[in-house]
């Protein structure tokens, strides 16, 4: 739907969100509880990279927010919303990096305990990061498959409150703040595009932008090899993948949606698209040239569905997710020969 169209209906995407877990109200209340404790990242433009993808794009520039990734905003509201008595108890999360970091962060600067669960085959630099930031750090015989496991045991006997890396209203909530300030500076736009794991920034993300500007299409993209949301959407029901993915993209690993994100994109995003990793590569090579960021594979999932034709529009906002490279994977991926 672009600007102009007939306005939505119940039940599609720009309809009221009364019954969801997050709303507007919440985004905003997120923006004004994190102003000042995150950056309010640049919108970034290129001629070169409008030309390669035949669309005007607009990049917030979430690879320059604090911890090198959107994931800063979501655990800072999550952490500041809490009442005190919930804040001394400490807190707990689970991820392989940016989502680590974040609350790490967070949580610090509140003076609040953490506890993060890494999987043992986390993103090294991301793992010296998370302790650098002062978190308690659980990695030893942490896998993907068993992480919340992991992570919910810890919380029960410890007493410590989870902050899930996607499926929590104010995680959502404070992932949402990035496309509303992308919308309030950009203005019309036909479409927003969002990298897609567990759903929490396109949740956010939907929720901001069919709260501003109904008529702007929402687009999630996921590589071809971790389509848990897209087999979702098709079943009509959360449907979990079997085993870990392998995929560059190593902040779109989720094995199923989350319970409170998929209702907000079952309602309100309009599609979500699949890239393969060889794209992905091609993309992220076009961002580095085009742009001179260096952005990490999973922000420039996007781009590699605007270049391959999967997704299109005029005026495009995108969500360059985070900055944080595993160099290791992208040095054997990008040796890879051509038609990998």
């Amino acid at each position: 739907m672009t600007p102009g169209d007939a306005p939505p209906q119940p039940g599609r995407p720009g309809a009221r969100t009364a019954d969801l877990p997050v709303s507007l109200a919440d985004v905003e209340a997120a923006a004004a509880r994190i102003a000042g404790r995150v950056h309010r990242t640049p919108v970034l433009t290129s001629r070169l990279l409008d030309a390669a993808l035949g669309c005007r794009v607009f990049l917030k520039a979430e690879h320059l927010q604090r911890v090198g990734a959107f994931k800063a905003r979501g655990a800072t509201n999550a952490v500041l919303a809490l009442d005190p008595a919930t804040r001394a108890g400490g807190v707990v999360a689970v991820s392989s990096g940016n989502h680590a970091q974040a609350v790490a962060l967070a949580a610090a600067e509140a003076g609040v305990p953490a506890v993060i669960v890494m999987p043992e085959d986390s993103n090294p630099a991301k793992l010296a990061a998370t302790r650098a930031y002062g978190a308690e750090v659980v990695s030893h015989g942490v896998t993907h498959e068993r992480r919340d496991q992991v992570v919910r045991q810890l919380a029960a006997e410890r007493s410590l409150h989870l902050i899930h890396p996607y499926d929590d209203p104010d995680v959502m909530a404070g992932q949402g703040t990035a496309a509303l300030e992308l919308v309030d500076e950009v203005g019309d736009l036909d479409l927003v595009c969002v990298p897609v794991g567990g759903g929490g920034l396109i949740a956010g993300t939907a929720t901001a932008v069919k709260g501003r500007s109904p008529g702007t299409r929402v687009v999630g993209v996921e590589p071809a090899t971790a389509a848990d949301t897209r087999a979702s959407l098709a079943a009509g029901r959360r449907v979990a993948l079997s085993a870990a993915p392998a995929t560059i993209a190593d902040g779109a690993r989720a094995l199923t949606p989350g319970q409170h994100t998929f209702p907000v994109v079952q309602r309100l995003v309009d599609e979500v698209v699949t890239v393969t990793d060889a794209e992905l590569l091609d993309a992220l090579v076009l961002v580095w040239s085009r742009t001179k960021q260096l952005v990490e594979a999973t922000a420039a999932l996007p781009v590699a569905a605007l270049a391959t034709g999967a997704v299109t529009g005029r005026r495009v906002g995108v969500i360059l997710s985070g900055g944080n490279l595993d160099a290791t994977a992208l040095t054997a991926g990008l040796a890879q020969p051509a038609g990998h």
